[in-house]
């Protein structure tokens, strides 16, 4: 058969198109294995994006500081540490944040301690609740969260009652931790008043360690550190309930321990000392409690005090020599009042808010003991100063002008006085507002002072008004007199 040129060509292009086709079927089947492996491949990737970013977010959660971002990549050791040595190194620096008073972030380490502590040992474990105790103890340093401490010390007290169980042999650490959660549970229920629940817990700290000493588990020294905060306790109960008789003894006793555990020179003795004053001068044993007081301040100065905390131990000194009333401790008050005012000046200089309030309190200890006119000139002195530390529109500069002008006023300087206290009154108004029972008292005061000088300014009656007043008084008919008897009569 022949095949004509015409039947030849349009055979080649159908093959052409043929091929064409197969071609174009390859490529496109080659591009979406492309694709398929670009999705892979993204995929992969994004997997492990996700799970990069969830080892991070695990990393951040048990790290030393989880809130600060990584900017370097750590060395493996570091970034994968074991957590039995991430919860010691969080115990270390919770411990170097209490001490340094940095409240704050010393619980955020103890709540890292309770996650650590969980990861470590269990949710059963007397450990965690020892975590709870510690973690509570730390609220209990902070004003207001008494809640949160029963919380956590209760927390405790579950986890430690479903850890003992028989023979008890093992358990002298799970016995130590039960007497700082009854001590801790007592201190918690103190702080929120309830002090019939206080008594009880702290007579179980007080009886179990007891115990565990008869026992033998533990040593006579830690015995007594332990009643010397458990003593510390129970006076502080009695003495918030103003039985400073009662708490008398728990304070003797609770220093005696304290002494004998840590020294004279300890913080804890400065402390305890004070406590006792406290209790000592609202009996009214005012020279024991300035002994005291003088005790502590000696004390303080004697390890190199700041000019801060020396001049708060003077000033504790001077209030317990002025609340005796008595002319003889008159001179013990001046000379720790001004030994405290010259540690604040050290401190910041005189226009130190400290400086001004305690010589606010030294000006009314002049007043009351007599020396009225030392303390107006010092009071006016300090003015200025207090104008710059508070402003003009303030509670200071508002009563500062009241005690000048009372002073002015029993001096007998009604002018000064007057000027003095409408000045006040102006503060006071803007502060308080008009109906307050301060300004109200204030304005009295100027209305008074204001009468009585519109009564000095208003026009004698001249000599002869008086003449005149008196001729026509003469000239009145007046009363006929019975005359007396005449002897010729």
């Amino acid at each position: 058969m022949t095949v004509t040129p015409v039947a030849e060509r349009s055979l080649c292009a159908r093959q052409r198109s043929k091929i064409c086709a197969q071609m174009t079927m390859f490529q496109s089947q080659q591009q979406s294995h492309d694709t398929e492996d670009n999705e892979y491949k993204n995929m992969q990737e994004s997997q492990e994006t996700h799970i990069s970013n969830h080892l991070d977010e695990v990393v951040a959660a048990v790290s030393i500081n989880p809130r600060k971002k990584i900017q370097n990549k750590l060395p493996q050791t570091v970034l994968f540490q074991p957590p039995r040595e991430k919860l010691h190194l969080c115990e270390e620096k919770a411990k170097s944040c209490f001490s340094s008073h940095q409240y704050k972030q010393g619980i955020h380490e103890l709540s890292r301690c309770i996650a650590l502590t969980r990861i470590c040992y269990g949710d059963s474990h007397w450990k965690l609740a020892e975590a709870h105790i510690s973690l509570a103890q730390g609220y209990l340093l902070m004003k207001g969260f008494s809640l949160q401490a029963k919380q956590h010390a209760e927390k405790a007290k579950e986890i430690l009652t479903d850890f003992i169980v028989p023979p008890y042999d093992d358990n002298t650490d799970v016995f130590k931790c039960s007497v700082e959660l009854f001590h801790t549970l007592g201190r918690a229920f103190l702080s929120l008043q309830k002090f019939k629940e206080a008594s009880e817990n702290l007579v179980k700290a007080e009886r179990l360690s007891r115990e565990l000493l008869q026992c033998g588990r533990i040593v006579k020294e830690e015995w007594i550190e332990v009643q010397a905060r458990i003593k510390l306790s129970f006076a502080q109960v009695y003495h918030s309930q103003k039985k400073s008789q009662e708490a008398l003894p728990h304070y003797q006793e609770a220093l005696e321990y304290v002494e004998i555990s840590k020294g004279e020179e300890s913080p804890e003795y400065v402390s305890i000392l004070r406590e006792l004053a406290g209790a000592e001068q609202a009996l009214g044993f005012h020279n024991t409690a300035i002994n005291h007081f003088l005790q502590a301040h000696v004390i303080i100065l004697g390890r190199s005090p700041s000019q801060e905390e020396a001049a708060d131990s003077a000033q504790l000194v001077a209030r317990a020599a002025v609340a005796s009333r008595r002319p003889e401790h008159h001179d013990v008050a001046e000379k720790y009042f001004q030994e405290s005012m010259a540690h604040f000046k050290n401190a910041e200089g005189a226009g130190n808010t400290k400086f001004l309030a305690i010589q606010d309190e030294f000006c009314h200890f002049l007043q009351i003991t007599g020396q009225k006119e030392r303390a107006t000139l010092i009071l006016k002195e300090s003015l200025e100063a207090k104008v710059e530390a508070f402003g003009y529109f303030s509670l200071e500069v508002a009563e500062t002008y009241k005690l000048v002008g009372g002073a002015d006023l029993a001096q007998g300087n009604h002018s000064g006085a007057h000027k003095n206290l409408k000045k006040c009154l102006q503060i006071q108004s803007l502060l308080y507002g008009p109906q307050n029972k301060k300004t109200v008292a204030t304005q009295q005061s100027v209305d008074i002072l204001s009468r009585a000088r519109e009564g000095t300014t208003k026009p004698r009656q001249s000599p002869k008004a008086k003449v005149a007043f008196c001729t026509s008084a003469s000239q009145r008919p007046s009363a006929p007199r019975k005359g007396r008897p005449n002897l010729a009569d």
